[in-house]
């Protein structure tokens, strides 16, 4: 277990600087936010990201940038010294159209992007307005965007066939949708979303009987929601909780 003590939300908070500022209204239906994170570490820190089903676009000072696809399963970026990234967090299901291609062809991959982009919200905002859609996302990017937004909403959504039957698709129709919109399928979009509930409740303080929350989560038993969500945020639900 990693016991960096930077870990500690009170320490972070003394060499990491985050906010977010809303999306104008005319890129409102593909951007959830623009984010700003700044840091200052006297010696290389592993930060962990957990994942989520959406696009980045990220800036560094300078003009790098990158388009991250949506991750399967937590990652590790390395910080050091002073440093600086604006990004984008596109709403799940629209990246498609700044992709040029189905989403799924950059899942787990972080892909630079060919000219520079001015590094600061202005700037990316101008890029995407260069690249997206002046009228907004199409049918199915919204479509995919409700229907995961819909997952996020419905604790009691647990498996893929139960959103088939409540949307009149079929499972394989919003396994195709997912894949070219979402980049991930609809299954580890569920799994994601109930397991972040988890996170949600011992964060909160209050118990959690993992037996329950196992049969509620449609696993076979404890073992396995143990072992999913360890895949998914790089530690077990009790080492979790102790942390955060």
């Amino acid at each position: 277990m990693d016991h960096d003590p930077r870990r500690l939300p009170g320490t972070r908070a003394r060499h990491q600087w985050s906010s977010t500022v809303a999306a104008p209204v005319d890129l409102a239906g593909f951007v959830e936010r623009f984010w700003i994170v700044e840091w200052d570490y006297d010696r290389p820190y592993r930060q962990k990201v957990v994942p989520y089903p959406q696009v980045h676009l990220t800036v560094q000072p300078g003009g790098a940038a990158v388009l991250a696809g949506p991750a399967t399963r937590y990652v590790h970026r390395e910080l050091h010294g002073t440093g600086r990234v604006v990004g984008a967090a596109l709403r799940a299901g629209t990246a498609r159209a700044l992709v040029g291609g189905p989403v799924a062809s950059v899942t787990d991959r972080r892909e630079p992007v060919a000219r520079p982009v001015t590094a600061d919200v202005d700037g990316v905002a101008a890029y995407l307005r260069a690249r997206l859609p002046a009228g907004g996302p199409d049918r199915a990017a919204v479509e995919a965007r409700d229907l995961v937004a819909a997952i996020a909403g419905d604790r009691s959504l647990v498996r893929v066939d139960a959103l088939a039957h409540d949307t009149g698709s079929s499972v394989r129709s919003l396994q195709r949708l997912f894949h070219e919109h979402v980049g991930v399928g609809p299954k580890w979009v569920i799994r994601r979303y109930r397991l972040h509930e988890v996170t949600e409740l011992m964060a909160a303080g209050r118990p959690v009987r993992w037996a329950e929350i196992a049969v509620e989560l449609g696993y076979a038993d404890q073992a396995h929601l143990t072992r999913d969500f360890t895949e998914m945020f790089g530690e077990p639900p009790t080492a979790y909780a102790m942390r955060y």
